[in-house]
């Protein structure tokens, strides 16, 4: 405290609140630029698609054109050839008729008597040379002969007609077989100018990958509970799976997985220094905290729903204040992806974002209640039995039965949970349940962005998120709690408290954002796999950091269950990074 007397002649210093409103209106200002830029990029984007659109009509309209044209002159040829064949038909078969009736009427002239042939008889009638039943037999020799020329002629035709019907069904399926190219090179034409309208509107670079929360990827969180959504290009929300990529995903180098892995180590480091501020503002402890062994600092308020409720709404009027500029760096298209959810009426969808909001929400209030009353690295390490909910809740909605070395890892979870409970004086049972609440809650958030993973892109996902808790803390601190609840802010005249819990808030949205920021680019140099298998370590940096700024202590048998913990979930990680493999091999 400055005991001095203040200077007259000084300016009188501004208030927090003034240089906050300062602050705000600045950062209003700059968004607002940032905006109408943006806003005038996208309209001449929009500008270039719909050109883009009508070059793709035309183009289908010329297809059809040619496609039509190609089978009107494939059938004139058709009849052309049938006709000719139908000609040739005829010709053979009157020139056999005649070649067999000819034959046959030589030899009846020879059958009959020679002296005949040479003497005419009066009244043109000819002796009775021979019997009659000579010429029955001749005639009925005559007819079977004529008959067979018939059955001849016609098996002949029936071999001609087969013929012609297996040339024109490979002719058929060589016009199927052109349709299908044709299509293929329709769509590809399509594809192609897709992917350069998108490249055009995106201006950031660098490879995006698309990750999934699920219950081996503890990258997608962070050690408080909230879900650090990777990045993906918008693989079209609705991007097909039969759609096949025309170019592979280029390989990492190793100096770009190695910047990754830093990038998630800082990441799951700036999470623990966030975890260990949460515990500095609730503290309950009667001592207070000392940090890094210098000056003590004590406790603002105590871990209750309705003062937990404050601290997450003082966090989140930063992000939301700076989540925009930082979603649109990471992802320029994100305004358009969110207007398109607005407009596409996907009431499916909706649910699922605003009950995925809801609990992270449920899950960050809980696990703040539970750094407020346990040790803060024995928190977040019953936090992370998420993953054991999230396996079953996956076996039993989707079918997805866990294998062996997933059921090896729920094992060590679990007595890793149990051996990091802690022991000895004092009321923690407030604390474990809060944070086993927490990570059953933060499992439901799981299987939400689980359900919804493939329509909408993780950032515009994690800013709508972002903004569903900012709604659910307010509306929660405007609700009548519970006296045991609500709000509870000891007014102490030697201890600015707001002060205190407006520069906790500041430093804690500071972090949350950073730590986003780095996990992002991680994940796209490092991948989402390489990421999440560092992201495991989130109770051991906590507990680190713990013990260097507040001097919290573990036990032997604490530090071997938070061990194992981290084993169970890593090896979970490292499970789902060989299957992905093994199905891309």
């Amino acid at each position: 405290m400055n005991t001095q007397p203040p200077n007259q002649g000084a300016e009188t210093p501004k208030s927090p609140e003034e240089v906050l409103k300062l602050v705000i209106q600045d950062l209003d200002s700059f968004r607002q630029n940032l905006t109408n830029q943006l806003s005038q990029d996208v309209y001449r984007l929009r500008v270039e698609k719909e050109q883009l659109n009508e070059d793709i009509s035309k183009l289908r309209k010329q297809y059809e054109q040619l496609q039509s044209k190609q089978l009107e002159s494939l059938s004139q040829r058709q009849i052309a050839q049938q006709q000719l064949w139908l000609k040739q038909l005829a010709q053979v078969l009157a020139n056999n008729l005649q070649k067999q009736l000819g034959q046959k009427i030589r030899d009846l002239t020879e059958s009959v008597d020679p002296g005949l042939q040479q003497a005419g008889i009066p009244g043109g009638e000819l002796p009775m040379t021979h019997p009659s039943n000579n010429y029955y037999g001749t005639a009925n020799e005559f007819g079977d002969s004529l008959s067979g020329v018939v059955t001849g002629t016609f098996e002949a035709l029936k071999q001609e007609l087969d013929s012609y019907q297996s040339d024109l069904s490979v002719q058929l399926n060589s016009m199927r077989s052109m349709e299908q190219q044709g299509e293929v090179i329709l769509e590809a034409l399509v594809s192609r100018l897709q992917a350069q309208l998108e490249n055009s509107s995106v201006v950031s670079s660098g490879t995006y990958e698309v990750s999934q929360p699920g219950p081996n990827n503890s990258a997608n969180t962070t050690s408080s509970g909230k879900s650090m959504l990777t990045t993906s290009p918008a693989e079209s929300p609705e991007s097909p799976k039969s759609k096949t990529d025309s170019t592979a995903k280029p390989k990492k180098s190793a100096s770009q997985v190695q910047v990754g892995l830093i990038l998630a180590l800082l990441s799951a480091a700036l999470l623990s220094l966030f975890n260990v501020c949460i515990k500095v503002i609730l503290n309950t402890s009667p001592q207070p905290s000392t940090i890094f062994g210098l000056f003590p600092v004590e406790g603002l308020i105590n871990p209750n729903v309705g003062n937990s409720l404050l601290i997450l709404l003082l966090r989140l009027i930063v992000v939301m204040l700076l989540m925009p500029i930082v979603a649109t760096f990471l992802y320029p298209a994100v305004w358009s992806d969110i207007e398109r959810l607005i407009k596409s009426k996907d009431f499916s969808l909706w649910w699922k974002v605003i009950g995925s909001a809801f609990f992270l929400f449920l899950s960050q209030v809980l696990i703040y209640i539970s750094i407020g009353n346990i040790p803060t690295a024995i928190a977040i390490t019953i936090f992370f039995i998420y993953p054991i909910i999230t396996v079953l809740v996956s076996w039993g909605l989707f079918g997805d039965r866990p294998s062996m070395v997933r059921i090896f890892a729920m094992v060590l979870i679990v007595i890793g949970g149990f051996l990091v409970l802690p022991s000895g004086e004092g009321d923690y049972q407030q604390g474990i349940l809060a944070a086993v609440g927490a990570g059953i809650t933060f499992s439901g958030y799981v299987i939400l962005t689980q359900m919804s993973a493939g329509k909408l892109h993780p950032i515009p996902f994690s800013l709508v998120n972002f903004a569903g808790i900012f709604v659910f803390s307010a509306l929660g601190l405007m609700m009548p709690l519970p006296t045991e609840w609500s709000v509870n802010i000891n007014i102490d005249p030697t201890v600015n408290v707001w002060s205190g819990l407006i520069v906790g808030g500041i430093i804690l949205g500071i972090l949350t954002l950073s730590s986003y920021v780095l996990n992002s680019f991680a994940i796209r140099f490092a991948g989402a796999a390489r990421a999440s298998i560092i992201g495991t370590s989130g109770p051991a940096l906590t507990a680190l950091f713990a013990l260097l700024v507040i001097g919290e202590f573990l036990l032997f048998k604490q530090i071997l269950g938070m061990l194992l913990v981290i084993i169970g979930v890593a090896a979970m990680s490292f499970e789902r990074m060989f299957a992905a493999r093994q199905k891309t091999s």
